[in-house]
């Protein structure tokens, strides 16, 4: 296999939510592959010092307000990547919330929060900039998930349903869009720190606990998507679609905390 096919100099990346957290590792990792930016976040202000971070890089990068709970916000964030670039080659479908809470304490206003920004957001993103591919026929968009797309944990009611169907909705628009060129997969993450949820990283028996139950004995680090989401955004992989690929350290085989530590045992 040719390096040339992970080479992504000449492509355009739409990063959403990218004023922090795994969204910024996920337009670094393109960046460095070779990719020009769009990275939206609700306020364009906020996204300043990582433009200059991405130039500095050598690439161009173009930060475009977005809030996925707004259709007209979305319309708006489409056309402006198109009008900066010309063409949109990749989307990392990104942006998303999280509310924890015991399911018998979860509002109606946070069941609409979690699944307006995480699944009706991820799908009118994804038709937004689809409809700038298909005249092309050529497009990558990478849905981001969590391991959540295949467990539940308890607390995580709006965020579980929220994370099942955008594998479900992966694979979905996978079908209706694949004969226009354009692969749809999922990349879902297992524990990562983030903003999210660093308070429970402050929780050492948590982290222990957690560490336990990972075949690989460690949390992720934001470096270990770096090779999946370019190659989901590549034309490595360009016969993989309606895929949701588990980066979790071995978490989603289920593994539980070890009787003995004795080998073997």
């Amino acid at each position: 296999m040719s390096e040339s096919q992970f080479d992504l100099s000449g492509k355009v990346a739409v990063v959403t939510g990218a004023s922090r957290g795994l969204g910024q590792y996920f337009g670094r990792a393109l960046a460095r592959a070779g990719a020009d930016l769009v990275v939206t976040s609700r306020h364009a202000e906020s996204l300043g010092s990582f433009q200059e971070e991405i130039e500095a890089l050598g690439r161009r990068c173009v930060p475009l307000e977005l809030d996925v709970r707004d259709y007209d916000s979305i319309q708006r964030m489409a056309a402006g990547a198109a009008e900066a670039y010309g063409r949109i080659d990749i989307l990392v479908n990104n942006a998303g919330c999280n509310v924890r809470k015991p399911s018998l304490d979860v509002t109606w206003d946070d069941w609409n929060l979690v699944l307006e920004t995480n699944l009706r957001g991820t799908f009118f993103v994804a038709q937004a900039i689809a409809r700038t591919m298909i005249p092309r026929r050529y497009g990558r968009i990478i849905n981001i998930g969590s391991v959540t797309c295949v467990f539940g944990y308890a607390g995580l009611a709006p965020y579980t349903a929220s994370r099942g169907g955008t594998k479900q909705l992966t694979m979905s628009l996978a079908d209706d869009w694949g004969p226009y060129g354009i692969t749809v997969n999922c990349l879902a993450p297992g524990w990562f720190k983030t903003a999210q949820n660093a308070v429970m990283y402050e929780n050492a028996e948590w982290v222990d606990y957690l560490c336990d139950r990972i075949p690989l004995k460690r949390p992720g680090q934001p470096s270990d998507l770096d090779g999946t989401v370019v190659f989901l955004a590549s034309d490595a992989s360009a016969y993989i679609t309606g895929q949701t690929i588990l980066v979790d350290g071995g978490i989603s085989t289920g593994a539980t905390r070890a009787l003995s530590k004795k080998p073997g045992a």
